[in-house]
């Protein structure tokens, strides 16, 4: 059963790209989500046995590769963290696959489409399915390739273009990270499995070694890398600017990598290695900071977004804040359990938007929209479940994990905590606002679509409708059902698949912080919720006297350029780098350096080398036989000399010196004389 897991979406992703051409678009639709869906049946029976029954697997498949001391074989590792992942991944893909035959159904390379979206669940299952580092990076770089392939599917778009490898090279820059992380596990540990890693690592609690020549801790070290990898899987701030750019491919690769899936690649990185960072509390601090700051960040640029999508993708990106704080504050099993919860309500958002784009002749733009609430009821019900459930509104999935973050934050009673809880509170309020916005500009303000757009607007087909359907019920209860599982005091769901320090647990104690900041961040989203549809509703010239007051102004800017980083990164950044590429390392070194010491320097001498002995080819005996003569007298002067005793050599410098002296004498004298000849 555990290798058919592994292997299925394998064959998937084979028969839908080698076959696809004889199957045709319905029968590699078929064929890859049956599979798929078979999957996820065997998931969900993996997490029956390892997580209920608290019988983890430990499945060996084929030594790998034996270097020096290194030894690496393909295992896999089926504990609590890895079942719930499992769940999580083959559930959405699953339904992504039912949804794209209708959604895609047009396009004539759907085979390859569906062949991608397998791939990326094959390696996806690869990464939290390792035994060990070099397997997991395997599919961390796997997932990596498959998002630009589907990011950049409708290859022909030049913006599809530019955002598939904007996020290739954004996670490149992760992944240098990522690797010197696994470099010095190695270092420290001389292995790279886990099991052996985490066991030994509170013996290197006091452990240091240098890195750039200088000496640091090395736990911390490692937790910092290991973090900068996370950081452009998660969309963290800094390498956070590929993820609204993805959405440029089509919508079900955005609910599957963007939401459910590869985006939770760091979480998940960070709960596996949570031993680890246990021992390195400066680097808590700093993935707290980082989280806090990409939840608020984010949550404030989606206030001022018109792109339906990209509203969606910056949530993505504060939810994702949200998690990787939790894990800095030592609450990883918290973090799981929002990434569980937001996987579900977060892919109902994405298929809706879908629909809603399918339904209005792929316009994506808010403003452009408008009245769907008749004609698209439906819809309008599934986002609006999706909506509330993303800003926390009570008693639906995401208020059991986003509040429990907020309150676990504060009751830490430290300043890394206390920062992440206010940061994580506003956030609240804004994505509470922009949640209702886009509600309000899509479904239920005066429409101001063109009329052919609104005549031809209708419910999706059943391919689309079901997923949106069975999205549903998750995204309603699976928190309130799963919570006591995951993180109910006593619990022992987890077991050693995650670590907490005793002196990091801060879940108790969250219990008892005053009532005031237990509800303030639910208080502030209901209020942003309210004063959204407030404003959106009667009072839209409030808005408007806002933004273009000389504040308003600025700060309206601010948000729409998305704090400026694509700006510094474009112009102070990636334009410098480039002009000193192309004058610099492009056309002084590389054209000349490199060309000269290298093929071009070699080619010139040749030719050179070639028209000297061109020259001397003139058919004057007395020059061949001067030639003659000065090459033997050379080859013998040069293997006498390398021939004779290093003490003989020495006593006979003098004379050696002489016949040299003299062998130049008459090489130029019959030189001269040959060319007086001529």
């Amino acid at each position: 059963m555990y290798l058919s897991i592994l292997y299925t979406p394998l064959i998937s992703a084979l028969i839908g790209g080698l076959l696809g051409r004889k199957l045709g678009g319905k029968g590699a639709g078929f064929v890859t989500t049956t599979c798929i869906i078979f999957t996820n049946f065997l998931s969900i029976l993996a997490l029956i046995e390892v997580g209920f029954n608290g019988t983890p697997v430990n499945s060996s498949i084929c030594p790998w590769f034996l270097s020096d001391l290194l030894t690496t074989s393909w295992q896999l590792l089926f504990d609590t963290l890895t079942v719930v992942m499992l769940v999580v991944i083959t559930f959405i893909s699953s339904l992504v696959h039912l949804y794209s035959l209708e959604y895609m159904k047009e396009d004539p390379h759907l085979p390859r489409f569906m062949s991608y979206l397998s791939l990326f669940t094959f390696f996806m299952i690869i990464l939290v399915t390792a035994n060990n580092f070099v397997q997991m990076f395997v599919g961390w770089e796997g997932v990596g390739l498959c998002s630009y392939l589907l990011i950049n599917f409708w290859f022909t778009r030049i913006q599809a273009n530019k955002a598939a490898i904007k996020a290739m090279l954004v996670n490149r820059i992760a992944d240098v990270g990522l690797a010197l992380g696994l470099f010095a596990i190695y270092k420290l540990f001389n292995t790279l499995d886990y099991a052996t890693v985490f066991a030994l690592t509170p013996s290197f609690e006091t452990s240091t070694f240098f890195f750039f020549n200088v000496e640091v801790h090395a736990l911390t070290l490692i937790g910092i890398l290991l973090f900068v990898g996370a950081v452009g899987k998660s969309a963290q701030l800094g390498l956070h600017t590929w993820l609204p750019d993805a959405m440029e491919g089509p919508t079900p690769v955005s609910a599957l990598i963007h939401a459910a899936t590869m985006v939770t690649a760091g979480v998940f990185l960070l709960a596996r290695c949570s031993i680890i960072l246990e021992y390195a509390p400066y680097a808590l601090n700093i993935i707290a900071f980082f989280g806090a700051m990409t939840a608020f960040f984010a949550a404030s640029v989606g206030l001022v977004q018109n792109d339906l999508k990209r509203v969606i993708a910056y949530s993505t990106c504060s939810q994702l804040g949200y998690m990787i704080f939790a894990c800095g504050l030592s609450n990883f099993n918290v973090a799981v359990f929002h990434l569980a919860n937001h996987a579900f309500f977060k892919a109902l958002l994405f298929l809706g938007a879908g629909s809603i784009i399918h339904a209005v002749a792929d316009e994506q733009d808010m403003r452009k929209t408008g009245g769907l609430r008749k004609l698209l009821p439906f819809t309008y019900g599934m986002m609006m479940i999706g909506s509330l459930s993303l800003m926390g509104f009570p008693f639906l999935t995401g208020f059991y994990s986003k509040d429990v973050i907020l309150e676990v934050a504060y009751a830490g009673f430290s300043i890394p905590g206390h920062f992440a809880y206010w940061l994580g509170t506003v956030g609240a309020f804004f994505t509470a606002f922009y949640s209702i916005r886009l509600i309000y500009l899509t479904f239920l303000i005066d429409s101001s679509a063109h009329r052919k757009t609104i005549v031809g607007v209708h419910e999706s087909p059943w391919k689309m409708t079901i997923p949106l359907f069975i999205l549903s019920i998750p995204s309603i209860f699976i928190g309130y059902y799963s919570k006591d599982m995951m993180i109910g005091f006593g619990s022992l769901f987890w077991g050693n698949a995650i670590t907490i320090h005793p002196s990091h647990f801060t879940l108790v104690d969250s219990e008892f912080i005053p009532t005031l900041f237990k509800l303030l961040p639910v208080t502030l989203s209901c209020i942003g919720a309210g004063l959204s549809f407030f404003l959106y509703n009667s009072n839209y010239r409030v808005l408007y006297l806002i933004k273009i007051s000389l504040f308003g102004k600025k700060i309206y800017k601010f948000l729409n350029r998305k704090w400026y980083f694509d700006k510094v990164y474009n112009e102070c950044i990636n334009q410098n780098l480039l002009t000193f590429s192309y004058n610099t390392t492009f056309k002084s070194i590389d054209r000349g350096i490199l060309e000269l010491m290298g093929p071009m320097g070699v080619s010139i001498v040749t030719q050179k080398t070639s028209e000297l002995l061109q020259k001397a080819q003139n058919g004057n005996f007395f020059d061949y036989s001067t030639w003659f003569l000065g090459s033997i007298t050379l080859i013998v002067t040069v293997w006498s000399y390398l021939n004779w005793e290093i003490s003989y050599s020495l006593l006979m410098l003098d004379t050696l010196d002489h016949r040299c002296v003299l062998f130049l004498l008459f090489f130029f004298v019959i030189f001269d004389q040959g060319k007086k000849n001529k």
